[in-house]
């Protein structure tokens, strides 16, 4: 019903128009009594055997919603009526931040794809512990945290400080963006120098709590072998809880879309089907330098069961869907948690 009714509707809008829309029918649908009951009855898999504790977390299934999805924690309550067992919100800011100027989201429905220069657009970390509080669902939640637009680079490190002090009590894990292509100059706190600056610097206020959070770092699918084994090494050195691999691509290799296209579109991160392969590639990458000791949460290119198993052959602990959940539905879901059962 998805692909046939609701996909082909909200197709017909602008991507973020769209998925704006989806929220407010979604939040009032879910106002009605036994809907949100129907819909797990409908996309929840319950077994038991699914159930996976990572990073010290009891997850009932590993199946998450990527970070880019709920920036604001708007919907995060309601994401187990889809069957997800954890959320990802954010990436969030110290600071509100508007983003970049629109059209900042395009489909590329030929390729089963999205370009997104979103740029960090969130309601600040203030407003979005708010609505965290209320938090009624035994769903798992995520802390994507990242840096404001206007912050300087050599501030970038107080930025996620703040979400961090912030978010700490809300949340169950924190990943630590650092790959996103669409704010100036990110990118480079993957490099060896300052990544580990950031992360010393959020592990001291880690430790000084009563009992720590996972940390997680989410990379970029664009970093060659040598970068990987840097970011590798950090995690190990400094008992970082796992990576998140991989965010978006710069590259548009093998798109089917015309050239023409893409190149009036311009600038911004591509997920969806055509990253499929370049993301398992790192997570195999780093499962194999890693002797299989760090945990990987997989994201980039899961649009079927087939690759939701791909992705955990290559060495993946949970699996998260942002592209493949827009163009498949709730349906992509449950088909991945029912395939993975039969491979128990």
């Amino acid at each position: 019903m998805y692909k046939l009714i609701v996909r082909r509707f909200l197709f017909l809008f602008p991507p973020e128009f769209a998925h704006n829309f989806s929220f407010t029918f979604l939040k009032i649908l879910f106002s009605i009594p036994l809907v949100k009951l129907l819909f797990r009855k409908t996309y929840l898999v319950d077994n038991k055997k699914l159930h996976k504790n990572i990073f010290g977390l009891e997850f009932k299934n590993p199946v998450g919603l990527a970070a880019g999805f709920d920036k604001d924690a708007k919907l995060f309550h309601h994401c187990d009526a889809f069957g997800f067992s954890f959320v990802e919100i954010g990436t969030v800011t110290p600071k509100p931040q508007i983003g970049n100027p629109k059209p900042r989201l395009i489909r590329l429905k030929k390729d089963s794809a999205l370009i997104n220069r979103m740029g960090f657009n969130n309601e600040g970390v203030e407003k979005i512990c708010l609505r965290l509080r209320k938090k009624k669902s035994s769903v798992i939640i995520g802390g994507n945290i990242g840096k404001n637009k206007a912050t300087p680079f050599d501030k970038s490190i107080d930025d996620y400080k703040a979400s961090f002090n912030h978010l700490f009590d809300y949340v169950d894990y924190f990943v630590l963006n650092i790959s996103s292509p669409n704010t100036p100059k990110l990118r480079e706190l993957q490099g060896k120098k300052e990544l580990e600056k950031l992360i010393i610097s959020v592990q001291e206020i880690n430790l000084s709590k009563e009992k720590q959070k996972p940390i997680l770092i989410k990379i970029s699918p664009d970093l060659n072998n040598f970068q990987l084994d840097d970011v590798i090494n950090l995690v190990e050195k400094y008992n970082i809880s796992g990576i998140v691999a991989t965010n978006s691509t710069n590259s548009r290799n093998n798109l089917r879309e015309k050239n023409q296209r893409i190149n009036k579109i311009g600038n911004g991160g591509l997920t969806g089907k055509p990253i499929n392969t370049l993301s398992t590639n790192v997570i195999s990458y780093i499962h194999k330098k890693s002797g299989g000791k760090i945990p990987i949460i997989a994201v980039g290119g899961i649009m079927s069961a087939e690759d939701a198993l791909e992705k955990i052959k290559a060495g993946a602990s949970l699996i998260q869907l942002y592209t493949g959940f827009i163009y498949e539905g709730p349906i992509l879901v449950k088909n991945i948690n029912k395939a993975i059962l039969k491979t128990l």
